[in-house]
């Protein structure tokens, strides 16, 4: 499998700590003293890494001028699950109940890395979304991740509405997020097999996505707006789960 780059330091500095071993070499701007960059080297020099001081522009040219903070790194990609019927096996065999999160329609890098970074903190075993209508994983992404792309499996299908009757077949409830649904998230139960279904902001998910959920929630607002960024949202739902699940 051949090697790639992630950039910027939450991400390199995430890689490092988790899989030290994969990171081939790290470069670092020529033109960078701060606090920063001298912990990233501290802690690649402990760890025995290769750093390699170069040119802005040539980290411009392996990032195609992304905002790359003045760190790269190669590194080698990990295996993570990339199958939806791989990585349920997996949960059932490992006796784990599953936390799911499923995206219908984001296709903003921003939003999508900001939800990785969301799931990878409550403890998510994968995100799951549809591979046309989504943004996917790029360089963008895993940055603004901060390494959670590189830990919480991101599973495409190329069918939404196969894979959520798949999950209901193996016993999984699906709970969506829709505005003008009458139960309240916090009036749901989130303890058992569970995926939270999300739509992206503004269009929401699609008509069958909605008819596939179990049940449908809202989020109680309290001011003037009328919605929540996705990957806000997110934080809202998962860690309400969370919350029950601990409580439990």
């Amino acid at each position: 499998m051949p090697s790639k780059h992630i950039f910027g330091f939450h991400a390199v500095a995430s890689r490092l700590r988790q899989r030290a071993a994969s990171v081939q070499e790290i470069y670092l701007d020529e033109g960078r003293r701060d606090p920063r960059t001298q912990a990233i080297t501290d802690l690649a020099r402990e760890l025995n890494v290769r750093l390699i001081v170069v040119s802005q522009d040539r980290l411009d040219g392996m990032t195609g001028h992304a905002r790359h903070q003045g760190v790269v790194a190669r590194v080698e990609p990990l295996r993570l699950p990339h199958n939806l019927d791989d990585l349920l096996d997996d949960l059932g065999a490992e006796a784990k109940v599953p936390l799911l999160l499923v995206l219908d329609g984001v296709t903003d890098p921003h939003n999508l890395g900001a939800c990785l970074r969301v799931a990878d903190a409550a403890g998510v075993h994968a995100v799951i979304a549809p591979k046309d209508r989504a943004v996917g994983l790029n360089a963008t992404v895993e940055k603004v991740a901060s390494g959670a792309a590189e830990t919480v499996p991101y599973i495409t299908v190329t069918n939404l509405a196969r894979s959520l009757r798949e999950l209901k077949e193996r016993g999984i409830w699906l709970v969506g997020t829709d505005d003008e649904a009458r139960p309240s998230l916090f009036a749901a139960s989130l303890i058992g097999p569970l995926a939270l279904v999300m739509g992206a902001e503004g269009s929401g998910m699609r008509r069958l996505t909605k008819e596939l959920c179990d049940l449908l929630v809202h989020i109680p607002m309290q001011g003037t707006i009328a919605s929540l960024n996705v990957s806000v949202a997110c934080g809202v739902c998962l860690f309400e789960a969370v919350r029950q699940r601990i409580k439990t």
